[in-house]
C-alpha cells in the first residue's frame, strides 16, 4: 500500500526522478528519463509491481516504521531520513548524483548511535511492474535484465535472493556506513563503471549549493522559493531544456476517481510560466535552454503549434491504459501518455509570447528566430483567435469560447506589439493594434456579466472560472477595475472551498460537468496562489498574506506540494510534485514581498 502523496521526498538527477516515502520505501522510478517505464511502480499498484525499501529491520507481518525525522540536506535534493529504534538510531542518505554516465540512484546507510539492524529489499519489476526481470551476478555484480534494459545493484553488505526479492540483513553502529547503489544501462552494452557513492555525494552536495548561490531572492519567504526552485530544477531535463509538469502519471485529482493523467511531459503553458519565474529570480541560463527546446519543438511548422511535447521535442504522445496496475488508492485507470497533446488551447500562444516577451525584457541573449516564431504565432492568432477550444484546464468535453483563451490570445498580440515598437522585430503595427483592441472589445461584451459584475468562464455561461483571476495579472484590465474586482469577489463566493481555497471551475459530482469528466476534485492549488496575487493587487494585502501563508501550511514537511488539496480529506492530490503548484509559490511571494505585505 502506497503512503499518502505528501509522504513522499523528491530526490532527481535533472534527467528522471524517484519518490522516497516515509518508511524508506523509493516506489516510483522510471529509467533513464522521466517518462521512461518505471521499474519501482509500487505507487500505483502493490509491492508486487516494484520497490526499494531500505530501513531498520521489523518483524515479520508487521508495519515497516517510518523515519522520525527527515529533511533535505541545506539547500540541495539530498534527502537525509532518520529512524529511532528500541536499539538505536540510523540514518538513509538518498540522493541521485547529476548525471555524468549512467543514472545511479544511491542510498547510504550510516549509523548515529547503538547497533541498529537494517534490511535493504529490492523488488525491480520492469514494464510499470509488468515484467520480473532476470536477476543473476554477474562478476561479483547484482544484475536484473529484462529486454532493452538492465539495472545493476552494487553493495559491499552481503546479499542474498528470495521470492524474487534481493535482500541485505545488515548492522550499523556509530560511524559505519554502507552504501547501495543502483545504476541504469542500456543491456546490449557494457556494464557501468562501478559507483563511487561517497565521492558522487560530495559532488551533489557541491552542485546544489553552487546552483542555489544563483538565486537573487532574499525576501521574508526564501526558504519556500529555494525549495520551490530547486523542485523546479529537478523538473527540468537537463539535455534539452525541456520542463515536465510532474514526474509521476495517475496520481488522482480525485481518489478513487478517474481523473488520473500522466504528466511526464512538457506542457508549453506550464514551462513557460516556469522559464517566467527562473528569469525573475537570477536563473537565466535555464530560461535560455527552455527558449532553445521551444524553437526546436516547434520547428518552422508554429501554425501546428502542440499544447504540449515530449522532453525531446517529441510530438506523438499515445494515450494508453495499464490495466495490470490497479492505481494508486484504486484510481483507475492509469494512464501513460496523454490524449491532451492534440487540443487546440488558443491560450498557449498567450503564454509563449509572455514568456519570450519576459526574456526579452530581462536581458536574455537575443535569438532572431524567437522573434520569427513569435511574428508566426500571432499570424495564426489573426485567423484563428475567435474559434472555440478546449481551453487551459484541457476540457474533454465539447469546445468553447472561453474568456481565459481569448485574454491570452490578447497578450500576444500586446507582447508582440510590444517587441515591434521596441525596434526588434518587424510587422503590420497598426493592423495588429486594431486585432488588439478587436480582441479585447470582443472579451468584455461577451464574456462578462453585466447583472454579477463579473466574467464568466465562457461567452454565453454563467459558470465561473479561476483562470479569469488572471486577467489583471497580465494586464488584460488594471486591478482598480470593477469589473476586475468583481470577478475577484465572484470567485470567492462560488469557487471558495470550506477551507478558503479555490477550485478551477464548478464540477458535478458523478454527473459529467463542463469538463466532460464525471467526478469532482480538489482545490487547484495554482488558482488559490492566483487568488492571493489578485487580492494583493486590490490593495487587500493582509488578506493575501494570510491566504498564502495559509498555502504554505499545505506543504508536507519537506516544502513540496502536489496539484490540489482536498479539502475533505484534507490531504494533496494529483501528480507530485507539481511545477504549476511551486511556480505560482515563487510569483506570489515576489509580489508580496515586493508590497511589503508579510508578517514580522
Amino acid at each position: 500500500m502506497a503512503g499518502r502523496i505528501e509522504d513522499y521526498a523528491l530526490i532527481g538527477d535533472m534527467q528522471t526522478a524517484a519518490l522516497v516515502c516515509r518508511d524508506g520505501t523509493v516506489d516510483w522510478l522510471c529509467l533513464p528519463r522521466f517518462d521512461s517505464h518505471a521499474i519501482f511502480a509500487g505507487l500505483l499498484g502493490t509491492g508486487e509491481h516494484g520497490f526499494w525499501r531500505l530501513g531498520p529491520a521489523y518483524a515479520p507481518g508487521a508495519e515497516p516504521p517510518t523515519s522520525a525525522r527527515r529533511t533535505y540536506r541545506g539547500d540541495s535534493l539530498i534527502l537525509e531520513s532518520e529512524w529511532d529504534t528500541p536499539r538505536g538510531t540510523v540514518r538513509v542518505i538518498d540522493f541521485m548524483p547529476p548525471r555524468d554516465g549512467a543514472p545511479q540512484l544511491i542510498r547510504i546507510v550510516e549509523g548515529v548511535s547503538g547497533r541498529v539492524p537494517m534490511r535493504s529489499e529490492l523488488r525491480m519489476r520492469f514494464s510499470y511492474g509488468r515484467v520480473v526481470p532476470w536477476v543473476h551476478k554477474q562478476e561479483g555484480r547484482t544484475v536484473a535484465v529484462a529486454g532493452p534494459d538492465s539495472v545493476w545493484f552494487d553493495t559491499e553488505a552481503e546479499t542474498y535472493g528470495k521470492a524474487l526479492t534481493t535482500y541485505a540483513d545488515f548492522t550499523v553502529a556509530p560511524g559505519d556506513r554502507v552504501a547501495f547503489t543502483i545504476s541504469w544501462e542500456p543491456s546490449h552494452k557494457e556494464p557501468p563503471a562501478l559507483p563511487e557513492p561517497e565521492q558522487s555525494l560530495v559532488a551533489t552536495e557541491d552542485f546544489w549549493r553552487d546552483w542555489v548561490e544563483h538565486c537573487t531572492y532574499h525576501g521574508p519567504y526564501r526558504e519556500a522559493v529555494v525549495r520551490s526552485l530547486i523542485t523546479l530544477k529537478a523538473l527540468t531535463y537537463a539535455p534539452t531544456g525541456g520542463i515536465v509538469a510532474a514526474p509521476t502519471t495517475s496520481l488522482p485529482e480525485d481518489i478513487g476517481g478517474v481523473r488520473n493523467w500522466d504528466y511526464r511531459y512538457t506542457w508549453l503553458r506550464d514551462a513557460a510560466i516556469t522559464l517566467s519565474s527562473l528569469l525573475r529570480t537570477g536563473y537565466r541560463e535555464e530560461a535560455r535552454a527552455w527558449r532553445e527546446w521551444l524553437l526546436r519543438a516547434v520547428a518552422g511548422d508554429p501554425e501546428n503549434l502542440q499544447i504540449m511535447y515530449g522532453i525531446a521535442g517529441e510530438r506523438e504522445l499515445g494515450e494508453a491504459e495499464l490495466d495490470w496496475l490497479p492505481g494508486y488508492a484504486n484510481s483507475t485507470p492509469v494512464r501513460v501518455g496523454n490524449g491532451a497533446a492534440h487540443q487546440l488551447q488558443l491560450d498557449v500562444y498567450g503564454e509563449v509570447t509572455e514568456a519570450l516577451h519576459l526574456g526579452h525584457m530581462t536581458g536574455l541573449a537575443r535569438n532572431d528566430y524567437a522573434s520569427v516564431l513569435q511574428l508566426k504565432l500571432i499570424r495564426y492568432l489573426e485567423d484563428h483567435w475567435n474559434e472555440p477550444d478546449e481551453g487551459i484546464w484541457e476540457v474533454r468535453g465539447p469546445r468553447r469560447h472561453f474568456v481565459h483563451s481569448k485574454v491570452m490570445a490578447w497578450v500576444a498580440v500586446d507582447r508582440t506589439i510590444k517587441l515591434i515598437e521596441s525596434g526588434d522585430a518587424d510587422g503590420p503595427l497598426e493592423r495588429w493594434k486594431q486585432l488588439r483592441d478587436d480582441i479585447h472589445r470582443d472579451v468584455c461584451e461577451k464574456g462578462y456579466d453585466k447583472e454579477r459584475n463579473t466574467f464568466t468562464q465562457s461567452y454565453g455561461s454563467q459558470e465561473l472560472d479561476a483562470s479569469l483571476l488572471l486577467i489583471p495579472q497580465m494586464g488584460f484590465l488594471p486591478p482598480d477595475d470593477k469589473r476586475v474586482i468583481g470577478t475577484i469577489e465572484a470567485i470567492q463566493r462560488e469557487l471558495s472551498t470550506s477551507d478558503g481555497f479555490i477550485l478551477r471551475y464548478p464540477t458535478d459530482g458523478k454527473d459529467e460537468g463542463v469538463d466532460g469528466l464525471p467526478g469532482d476534485e480538489g482545490a487547484f492549488l495554482a488558482c488559490s496562489f492566483w487568488m492571493a496575487d489578485d487580492l494583493a493587487m486590490i490593495g487587500r494585502v493582509d488578506e493575501a498574506r494570510k491566504l498564502f501563508e495559509k498555502l504554505l501550511s499545505l506543504r508536507n514537511d519537506l516544502g513540496l506540494l502536489a496539484e490540489e488539496w482536498d479539502p475533505r480529506l484534507q490531504r494533496q492530490v494529483g501528480n507530485f510534485p507539481q511545477a504549476f503548484s511551486h511556480v505560482p509559490l515563487i510569483d506570489t511571494a515576489l509580489r508580496l514581498t515586493a508590497s511589503g505585505a508579510y508578517g514580522g
